[in-house]
């Protein structure tokens, strides 16, 4: 937004019943407190409108909230406003050194960001209707897949020390699992329905699964957190997103640690490329053969299969661009 001239800022603090909202305006900063319904959205727009403040000239910054922010930012798409949903981790440390907190002050201190970083925000863009709908149900089918994980972990260690007693859990847990298993089987379906409903989404999913260990469930995650790949301008920008890109820790003579990647990432897709270089180390020859000469050389093993990770990552990203599916290479 370099180009973009505001006379207006205003942060959002929601929470699951109320939000806050700071107007900074005329260098004086206003403070109001609204219902986190349809009723209390419509009555922040009138606020606006009421004070003659334009929301063309307005850049309204809220915070990630999930599910909470649902109705402000419906609403604020439906007027066209200028506006930016930022990490909540990425404002707090853009401010600094910060004492207290409670809603009025955290919506002030979100204000003063975007006054203070508009040229390097990007502007909120609307997730595709069918990615949010896949999103949902990805969503049951994980919970649904941690119940039944949940439900067997306790009958399992039982067995081992009681078999009897393991054994009876086991029995009358059998029609849940079966239950939950059905029920993890049509939300699956009701998945690839809604993948093949739409080209985009099937075209999509069917290059990134081209690339040996990748699956519809991960190639769907993919093209949501990347909103059809379109969310980083490079490979390593996204690998660095899933948490798989090795970091130096040096400093002058004291400090020199091995490189080792972050802990801020998106731990779903971190977690589903793992299971996917696991995959491919097991079906992909060329894969399978770079382990095993890393693993003769004496390399530690995570770190190999972190390696792979990478690669798939590449992988998928040259699959989009190129749109044509993977090729494997042949001996």
């Amino acid at each position: 937004m370099k180009n973009q001239d505001f006379t207006c800022f205003i942060g959002i603090d929601i929470s699951k019943k109320m939000f806050d909202v700071a107007i900074i305006h005329d260098e004086r900063t206003t403070s109001y407190v609204f219902e986190n319904s349809k009723k209390g959205t419509n009555a922040f727009i009138r606020l606006l409108k009421n004070q003659k403040i334009s929301l063309f000239d307005t850049l309204i910054c809220l915070e990630h909230t999930g599910v909470y922010g649902k109705l402000i930012i419906a609403k604020l798409v439906e007027k066209q406003a200028h506006f930016c949903v930022e990490m909540p981790i990425q404002i707090t440390r853009s401010i600094g050194l910060l004492r207290g907190k409670n809603d009025k002050v955290d919506a002030k201190r979100i204000a003063q960001y975007a006054s203070k970083n508009f040229q390097d925000l990007k502007l909120y863009e609307p997730i595709p209707e069918v990615l949010e709908k896949a999103k949902i149900l990805l969503k049951i089918r994980r919970q649904l897949v941690n119940v039944k994980a949940d439900l067997n972990k306790y009958p399992n260690e039982l067995e081992l020390f009681s078999p009897e007693i393991g054994k009876l859990a086991k029995k009358n847990l059998k029609k849940i699992n079966k239950t939950l298993v059905d029920e993890i089987k049509r939300i699956e379906g009701e998945i690839n329905k809604l993948i093949l409903s739409d080209d985009k989404l099937n075209k999509a999913v069917g290059l990134a699964t081209s690339v040996t260990g990748i699956g519809r469930i991960t190639a769907l995650h993919f093209t949501i957190f990347t909103s059809f790949f379109t969310k980083y301008d490079n490979p390593k920008q996204l690998a660095c997103y899933c948490g798989v890109v090795p970091f130096d820790y040096t400093s002058g003579s004291s400090i020199n640690r091995k490189s080792r990647v972050h802990p801020m990432a998106n731990r779903t897709l971190k977690k589903h490329l793992h299971m996917s270089a696991l995959a491919a180390i097991n079906h992909d020859p060329e894969i399978r053969d770079y382990f095993e000469r890393k693993v003769g050389e004496g390399k530690n093993k995570m770190l190999i299969v972190n390696n792979v990770r990478n690669k798939l990552v590449h992988r998928i990203c040259a699959v989009i661009k190129r749109q044509q599916p993977y090729v494997k290479s042949v001996a």
